[in-house]
């Protein structure tokens, strides 16, 4: 058996610990990075960048059946090939999974250890039966896979999650999509586009990661006008008939209804790839869930000298908090025991569907816990159906809320449905890292005609309804929900 000594061992060779190699290389040479699969990213192989693609395609169907909306009529029936599509997507992901290899292959191959790694001890891993590794300070960076009940297993092939999809060859006839987050809203809007006959079906009302009830119902009865949405759906039968899988629910309402589709799509969650690391054999304070505990600023666990990154931290498994965790725990492991706190930017996540779905900042569900007991904060709103740029380009669907504290009237978050509200995401994203007051995101510039002049009407009914001065902000200083 292979015996090394390092300063630095990286478990994962994904976003965060690729991330997280390159940071603490800039502190010592003595670095490892440790991977069981396929080194690369998860957002160029199965996520971000394949389910882009496939909405991109999509999207180019929709362009042309909405199209007799502007008085264009295109000649004759518009055809998808499935296999066509498909190609596309996969030459297209293998692209991006290229330029992330370059930079792998970059990496000197004795710091790249093939295996899946398990602590023996706080310090010391062990790499299946070749490699032992005792590390001054580790990096736990093993992501995330997708999860399901377990009962769904006995319908083996039918059953797939969003990884499978992107390895069709051709688009089935028909998907049965469960989970309406956010893989399971873009996925599935994307299939239906394209012809696959699709159902989206939830359990507890959930609509992307939305929580404030009023956009979130606007949302699912939106999305329920183009494709079947049931955020909340009663199953009583689910099980694989032949090369099919036969499933009988409850619909809208309240109505037995039966189907058969080709694949049940499990876009019910992830779960951190933390379970087979043999956590049980260090010190480790875990939570509820099993994965360590750690400090948001540092990535430091309760071992002073473990760190953690990325989605098997459970916090955002999105890629940009993958590459900030990335950084921050890559460094502090190779400076270590120097810790410094790292920069972590304002939460934004976008869903991809059409209208968009984003969130900003803190959402109303924290804001109402925060704040429940002495009403802190007020809700600016905005819709998008007579919004001016927004009925030029026949895309008049969306709703936008923005939160402000009273007192201070400091911009505290959004969540919106609407066109293209990635852009608007991004500004009050902006806002909120640089903590500026409602009065300060009026005083920017808003050009005419776009999108964007209805954050600022939403603004503009938030400043009206914000109590701003200095007692306001002393009474709610002293709220009892802080």
């Amino acid at each position: 058996m292979k015996l090394l000594n390092v300063d630095v061992a990286v478990i994962g060779g994904g976003t965060a610990g690729l991330g997280a190699y390159r940071a603490a290389k800039l502190s010592t040479p003595s670095v490892v990075m440790i991977e069981g699969g396929p080194f690369g990213t998860t957002c160029a192989r199965v996520g971000c960048m394949p389910s882009k693609l496939l909405i991109a395609a999509a999207e180019a169907v929709h362009q042309i059946e909405r199209a007799p909306g502007f008085g264009i009529h295109p000649a004759g029936k518009t055809t998808v090939n499935g296999r066509e599509v498909m190609d596309r997507v996969k030459r297209e992901r293998d692209r991006f999974v290229g330029f992330v290899l370059e930079g792998v292959d970059s990496i000197p191959a004795a710091d790249k250890i093939q295996g899946y790694a398990r602590f023996i001890d706080d310090n010391t891993l062990q790499v299946d039966e070749h490699t032992r590794i005792v590390a001054q300070r580790i990096v736990i960076a093993t992501g995330s896979r997708p999860s399901w009940p377990a009962p769904w297993n006995d319908l083996g092939d039918r059953l797939i999650v969003n990884d499978d999809v992107f390895n069709w060859d051709d688009l089935p006839q028909s998907v049965a999509v469960f989970g309406p987050g956010v893989i399971g809203l873009e996925l599935g809007q994307a299939l239906h586009r394209l012809g696959v006959a699709t159902k989206v079906f939830g359990v507890g009302g959930a609509v992307g990661p939305l929580t404030d009830s009023v956009v979130r119902e606007y949302a699912a009865k939106t999305l329920g006008e183009e494709f079947y949405l049931d955020p909340d759906v009663k199953v009583d039968i689910m099980q694989r008939e032949g090369d099919k899988v036969f499933i009988r629910y409850q619909d809208l309402h309240g109505q037995t209804q039966e189907m058969m589709v080709d694949y049940v799509l499990a876009a019910t969650g992830r779960s951190p790839n933390v379970d087979k690391l043999g956590l049980e054999n260090t010190t480790l304070v875990l939570d509820a869930k099993g994965v360590p505990q750690a400090d948001r600023l540092t990535m430091q666990t309760s071992v002073p000298h473990i760190f953690i990154a990325g989605d098997a931290s459970n916090q955002l498994p999105l890629l940009h908090e993958a590459s900030d965790q990335a950084r921050i725990a890559g460094h502090n492991a190779g400076s270590f025991p120097e810790v410094t706190p790292g920069l972590r930017r304002s939460a934004i996540s976008v869903v991809f569907s059409d209208p968009q779905i984003a969130m900003v900042g803190s959402t109303f569900r924290e804001l109402n816990q925060k704040f429940s007991a002495c009403g802190c904060f007020e809700v600016g709103a905005v819709s998008f159906e007579n919004q001016g740029r927004s009925r030029v380009m026949l895309r008049n669907k969306g709703i936008l809320h923005v939160y402000g504290e009273q007192g201070t009237g400091r911009f505290l978050g959004a969540e919106m449905m609407g066109p293209d509200v990635e852009h608007i995401a991004h500004l009050l994203a902006w806002a909120h890292q640089q903590q500026m007051t409602i009065d300060q995101m009026l005083d920017m510039p808003f050009y005419h005609p776009v999108i964007e002049e209805g954050l600022r009407t939403a603004l503009r009914d938030l400043q009206a309804k914000l109590k701003l001065g200095e007692s306001e902000a002393e009474r709610c200083q002293r709220c009892p929900g802080e």
